[in-house]
């Protein structure tokens, strides 16, 4: 993210964006130097794990371990804790538990764990819609734009989009999340789906929505777009998007 910053600052026509790609700098360097969150949203934790099929977890559950995690964390770390136990009585966990876990099996005796916490400023302005297949791939665009122009500056741009197509609507949901993980920029191996991500985020810029949502060339800067199949009656797309504070942790245990 940090390189990023760096590459749309030197790019930004904007004199406003470019000084606020110069104090998103800043923040992250203060952030690093006194060892502060970046954004006072620390988000949700979502955890990611690829369980290996051969290792064997012992002592008690590891949904719990996972969320046990969570807890010293944002404990020890000083963190905001951001998460109600009840969505509609509000009372807060005062812990930020419990996590979002996703979890892969996978082949192996290894555990891969992705931490990636998740804003909620950015996380309201995400979106899933189920298109006719007719609407085919100017369907999926129209809608990556409809999203983000409705976004406009509350996802703390610059942003990152995560597009999931296929599956059903919660799979197209997760891979949108997902995509979200890859380095900023770093583009699909498939490459009618690369080529895909660079109309996109030549569209998503053209929006003019800018840096902090006050005008300039990089309103994102990347589109990830993740695929999985379809059902031949379905096209379900779905746009996560992230702030620019795209945070992330993995570990291999």
């Amino acid at each position: 993210m940090i390189d990023a910053f760096k590459r749309a600052g030197d790019n930004e026509l904007s004199r406003t964006g470019r000084e606020i790609f110069q104090q998103l700098l800043k923040n992250a360097e203060i952030a690093a130097d006194e060892g502060v969150p970046m954004c006072q949203d620390t988000g949700f934790a979502v955890v990611f794990v690829e369980l290996g099929q051969d290792a064997h977890i012992e002592g008690g559950s590891f949904e719990d371990a996972v969320n046990e995690g969570v807890r010293q964390g944002y404990t020890s770390g000083y963190l905001r804790k951001s998460i109600v136990g009840h969505p509609l009585k509000r009372v807060n966990t005062g812990d930020n538990t419990p996590a979002v876990i996703h979890l892969k099996l996978v082949p192996g005796e290894k555990i891969k764990i992705t931490v990636a916490p998740k804003g909620g400023g950015s996380e309201n302005m995400s979106a899933v819609k189920m298109l006719k297949p007719a609407e085919g791939v100017d369907g999926v665009k129209k809608f990556v734009l409809k999203t983000v122009k409705t976004a406009g500056p509350n996802p703390c741009p610059p942003i990152i989009v995560g597009v999931g197509i296929g599956g059903t609507m919660e799979k197209a949901a997760l891979i949108a999340k997902e995509a979200l993980l890859r380095p900023a920029g770093f583009p699909s191996a498939i490459p009618e789906i690369a080529k895909l991500e660079q109309e996109l985020l030549e569209d998503v810029n053209a929006l003019g929505i800018g840096p902090q949502g006050l005008g300039g060339c990089y309103t994102a800067l990347a589109v990830h777009v993740e695929i999985y199949p379809a059902h031949i009656a379905s096209l379900p797309v779905a746009v996560n998007i992230n702030c620019h504070a795209s945070r992330h942790k993995e570990a291999i245990l």
